[in-house]
């Protein structure tokens, strides 16, 4: 094969709690996004005990999808999509998280986004959960600390697999799965309380989830068989600083930290190395058999994941810098330029990325998350010549078809993240732009919404009609 299949699932990524707004509007509750405030570069988004006026929560109007979803997908399908992948607000569905009927006005909106996407033959490809989980469940429940979220998270996966089997073929249960163990606020809405286990408190609610998740497989596939549901992995590429046996071990054991759960959900038990890491700090994570034999049965069909970086590990560091990317901190690779945010900048990592996780899994890739975060300028004509966004997207589209013609690795698709520019889930700007597509907002929230084409808009929708072969 020397070219990439017609099938191929080129297309553009973005969350509902990013990008659509209307936070308060069509019968939506309060979500764990929703209570958090802008930041910056380096300093936290601060979580607020509910809505308080006069706070600037960026998440509220976003880039306002909410209300532009035509005029969005129609640029999406200037461009070429052939999907689009989202996720679907829970608290649209379930305001609270623990009512037992769904609000038909957010049920209603996802139709019509959904049935606009296929108007314009885009294939949803849809997160059930992507950091948006009701506030009610953290103040009533405690998140994903408590069992009950399992029963109120499948009672929405049965909503919307039942509400949507005719219109989304390819569904992912919760996005990023392994960063509950890294940012438990947003993916699990879990403070801890002080003097508390909180190792414990992160690996129990992630077992919760990977139970979940796989109930959530088993009832999307008795409900449509016909369906495609994977999971969705932040992936922490790694490699050794040096060839120091000491160094090569300590990147073996972060990557475990991101293989715990893929080794969960696609080999349908738990491995070995997590077993003794639990044992070796007492940590009390009952699994009992109902669990694992659900674990064995609700395997995903495909991975997706999220690249944007890499870094190095070191066994025992002592001044070396850090380096950041999309809430993973390692070391600075000192052959990587770095993006404005201090993101290490690693095409050929996509390639290894790809490499690694089809050797050890055998099963389809998805990459549903790829970029570069940059501060965008209007040129004197209107335009927005951002080249650092094609180089970037340009490289990296090279090697992951180097993965796929060279080295055989069976992948989906490609959908960049934040396809238009949205709210930063790091850090809640807006300055930090990934889009083809400009929106008029700034960090404070001013701004017309309007929306720009970029000059990478237009590479973009050469790159898909050419399959991949003009970039």
């Amino acid at each position: 094969m020397s070219r990439l299949s017609e099938n191929f699932l080129w297309g553009g990524a973005t969350a509902a709690n990013q990008f659509e707004g209307g936070w308060n509007k069509g019968g939506k509750g309060v979500s764990v996004s929703d209570v958090m405030t802008a930041g910056a570069y380096g300093v936290d988004r601060q979580i607020t005990d509910g809505v308080i006026e006069g706070m600037n929560y960026p998440n509220h109007e976003a880039i306002d999808f909410y209300s532009r979803y035509k005029e969005d997908i129609e640029l999406f399908a200037e461009m070429g999509f052939k999907c689009f992948r989202t996720s679907i607000a829970w608290t649209r569905i379930f305001p609270n998280g623990d009512e037992t009927e769904p609000n038909e006005e957010g049920l209603k909106f996802y139709d019509d986004v959904f049935d606009e996407c296929l108007k314009h033959n885009i294939e949803p490809v849809i997160t059930i959960s992507h950091f948006e989980m009701p506030y009610h469940l953290v103040k009533e429940y405690g998140g994903w600390r408590n069992p009950k979220m399992i029963e109120f998270y499948l009672n929405f996966c049965e909503t919307v697999y039942k509400r949507y089997k005719n219109k989304v073929k390819y569904w992912m249960t919760f996005n990023e799965i392994n960063m509950i163990i890294r940012k438990p606020w947003k993916p699990g809405g879990i403070k801890f309380e002080e003097g508390e286990n909180q190792l414990e408190v992160k690996y129990r609610a992630a077992h919760y989830m990977l139970v979940a998740s796989a109930k959530s497989v088993v009832l999307g596939k008795s409900i449509n068989p016909d369906c495609t549901i994977g999971t969705m992995l932040l992936h922490t590429t790694s490699y050794a600083a040096t060839c120091n046996p000491d160094n090569v071990m300590a990147q073996v054991k972060k990557m475990h930290e991101a293989y715990f759960f893929t080794d969960v959900q696609v080999r349908g038990k738990y491995p070995n190395y997590q077993l003794k890491f639990m044992e070796r700090n007492n940590l009390n994570i009952e699994i009992t058999d109902e669990d694992k034999e659900i674990l064995k049965r609700g395997t995903v069909d495909f991975i997706g994941f999220s690249y944007y970086s890499s870094s190095i590990e070191i066994a025992d560091p002592t001044d070396e810098e850090k380096s950041e990317g999309n809430e993973i901190k390692g070391y600075k690779n000192p052959l990587l330029k770095s993006s404005e945010w201090g993101w290490q900048i690693d095409p050929v990592g996509l390639r290894i990325t790809l490499n690694w996780l089809y050797d050890r899994y055998d099963i389809p890739l998805f990459v549903v998350e790829n970029g570069i975060g940059a501060i965008d300028e209007f040129e004197e004509d209107g335009t927005i010549n951002d080249d650092y966004r094609i180089d970037y997207f340009r490289k990296h589209i090279e090697e992951m078809k180097k993965a796929v013609l060279e080295d055989g690795v069976d992948l989906m698709g490609y959908t960049p993240w934040g396809c238009i520019d949205l709210v930063s889930a790091g850090t809640g700007e807006m300055k930090k732009r990934y889009g083809f597509i400009h929106v008029d907002k700034d960090n404070d929230g001013n701004g017309t919404l309007a929306r720009t084409r970029k000059n990478s808009f237009y590479w973009y929708k050469k790159c898909i009609e050419s399959n991949g072969e003009i970039i």
